[in-house]
């Protein structure tokens, strides 16, 4: 399994000289935040394999944006600077209202895409019941079924993510890192599940451990890099793009992490993905797929997000998600990820 072979899709990027003039044109408004960002891309996936030669338009927060660099049919990709006032959706109307839309996907809801010449205009309901992610953004379109998250990527990236994740040897994906702190299982209890992971008995014997994360986040990590055999680590925290981050991903056989995007890319790459959750709800963002798990906390969501939780400055609250449970998650989820390969 260690090259990925097995999961891994090809899609021919489109540019916009090689679209038909005449092709369904879409505005796909989308999230600021890379996990929302990578849950909406299902719906976008089933729009493009819905109308041959689309025409795609994607705005996004400056985050996320990156990720829609490869997608098929992509003539534009408008990046949303918060501004004063929200502005910034008055300079999306300007960049978008010369154009007669086949469909306007609005995952933001603004209001200013109702001013927009449209045949169809679609967008979430907001409610209060506890919902997937995945099955509110799939609301839109009314589907049965929810469409799995993916990206995109070229034989460029490809061939990066093949350098850096060779097939010569199992590798364990580790995203130890998260947007704050207290959703942050600790380093120590990293190390000691990659060594028990991939040590002998365990499911991944003799593997790599290749770490993942943005580069603001490497003094977060060090601890873990530090902990992690030298002749075993793959060190990517803030080495690549977020495109060759799902390269990589794809190209891996295990993944663990945190709440984070990190953790829906690897999802959305066919990786088996197993999240580990504590003050946030793994009901509403937990990983999307059969060949996904979580493992959570044993002091239950409610006690530790209370009406006054401190975001910014608290400390990790994962203290009570143990190492023992950790590997159990990921022992079962590796035993039915090999049952559905076979």
């Amino acid at each position: 399994m260690g090259d990925g072979s097995h999961r891994i899709r090809r899609i021919v990027v489109l540019s916009s000289a090689q679209t038909e003039p005449g092709g369904t044109k879409i505005l796909f408004v989308t999230a600021t935040r890379i996990g929302d960002a990578v849950l909406s891309t299902g719906v976008l996936d089933h729009l493009i394999r819905s109308y041959p030669g689309v025409r795609v338009t994607i705005a996004c927060g400056p985050a996320a944006a990156r990720l829609f660099n490869c997608v098929p049919g992509l003539e534009r990709l408008i990046i949303l600077e918060k501004q004063p006032l929200s502005l910034h959706w008055l300079g999306l109307w300007a960049k978008c209202v010369g154009r007669y839309w086949d469909v306007i996907v609005d995952f933001r809801d603004a209001p200013l895409t109702y001013l927009l010449g449209r045949r169809r205009r679609l967008s979430v309901t907001r409610h209060n019941r506890p919902e997937r992610q995945v099955e509110r953004y799939a609301s839109a379109l009314s589907l049965d079924q929810p469409p799995a998250p993916t990206l995109w990527i070229d034989d460029r990236i490809a061939e990066q993510a093949a350098n850096l994740i060779p097939g010569d040897s199992k590798v364990l994906a580790i995203g130890p890192t998260a947007n704050w702190r207290a959703k942050t299982w600790r380093a120590p209890y990293f190390a000691e599940l990659a060594a028990r992971l991939t040590g002998p008995g365990g499911i991944l014997p003799g593997a790599k451990v290749a770490l993942f994360g943005h580069e603001s986040e490497r003094p977060m990590a060090q601890e873990l890099i530090d902990g992690i055999p030298q002749n075993q680590l793959i060190d990517l925290i803030g080495k690549i793009d977020l495109l060759t981050v799902y390269g990589c991903l794809e190209r891996c056989d295990f993944y663990i992490g945190n709440d984070s995007g990190l953790m829906h890319m690897a999802a959305a790459s066919g990786t088996p993905t197993l999240g580990l959750f504590g003050p946030t709800r793994e009901s509403r963002y937990g990983p999307w797929g059969d060949h996904a798990a979580v493992v959570r906390t044993m002091v239950p969501f409610e006690e530790i997000f209370p009406a006054d939780f401190d975001h910014v400055n608290s400390g990790s609250l994962m203290d009570s998600l143990t190492v023992d449970m950790a590997e159990q998650g990921a022992r079962e989820l590796w035993s039915r990820a090999e049952g559905i390969a076979a």
